[in-house]
Parts: structure tokens; sequence; C-alpha cells
């Protein structure tokens, strides 16, 4: 199933087509035709691998194939840990020690009564508050990106 809308603005046309409920969005220098042959043109900048995904995802839908997952999509597993990212900011925002934070995030009955400063929790509940006020301080942007392989 093909819909779409198209917008004439000062600087082309904008273009949004959704295919088989996945929605894409185009931009054209000239006014689109039918039957006419169309290129992708990529910038070799730092967001090449997000707009060849994109391109690559496009193309499959148009060619009736599935187009997989979103480039930006986020696993359950790193849904599952921005969730407790941002409830431990959000407990250290209020004042409360790390203890109570993990306490809240993890059960009093997984923290310990002693040790706790060399409990793996302690220093997992400071990786999360940590990586919260990364985010805050504008690391959101890297969710948009895909984590990059170390080589």
């Amino acid at each position: 199933m093909l819909s779409g809308e198209i917008r004439q603005a000062s600087d082309g046309w904008h273009v949004l087509l959704r295919i088989r409920d996945v929605e894409h969005r185009l931009w054209l220098k000239e006014p689109p035709a039918a039957g006419a042959a169309y290129a992708a043109e990529l910038v070799l900048d730092r967001d090449f691998e997000i707009c060849a995904h994109a391109a690559l995802r496009f193309w499959l839908a148009l060619n009736g194939r599935p187009t997989g997952r979103a480039f930006h999509e986020l696993s359950p597993q790193r849904r599952q840990r921005l969730a407790l990212v941002l409830r431990a900011l959000d407990g250290r925002l209020e004042g409360h020690s790390y203890r109570t934070i993990a306490e809240g995030l993890f059960g009093t009955k997984r923290i310990p009564e002693r040790a706790w400063k060399s409990d793996e929790q302690h220093n997992r509940t400071i990786r999360l508050v940590q990586t919260g006020f990364a985010l805050m301080r504008g690391g959101y942007r890297a969710l948009l990106r895909q984590a990059r392989r170390r080589e």
C-alpha cells in the first residue's frame, strides 16, 4: 500500500511516502515526474551511514522487500538501560544517595548491608548516574546515532 504527500517549499519539493506503514521522507530539487528515474545523492559527512541506511530501506520498500529495523530504533536491552539511566538521574537530582538509588532500582535485597562500596551494584549505580548526566548535558543526541563498533 502506497500513499503520500507532496509539498513545495522555497528549497525544493518535500515528499512524504508511506509504503506498507513505513514512512519515507524525500527532498527533490525539481517537481516529481511520473516514470522518471531518480538517484540518491549522499554526502560523505558524519551522517553518511544514517543516510545510506535510509536510502537502502527506501529502495527495499520500493521493491516490495522487507526493510528491516530503522537505523535509530533502540534494542529492548538499550531501551531498558536508558530507563534505568533516567531513573538513576532523577534520583540523584532529587538528592538521593547512590545506595538509595540502587535500592530503588534493584531492590533492597540485592544491596548488601556491608561492603556496599565494593559491591558491583554500587559501581553500576554510579555509571548509570554518570550516563544520565552525560545525556542531560547534550549526549542525548548520541541516541540518534548507531553505536560505533570498536575496532
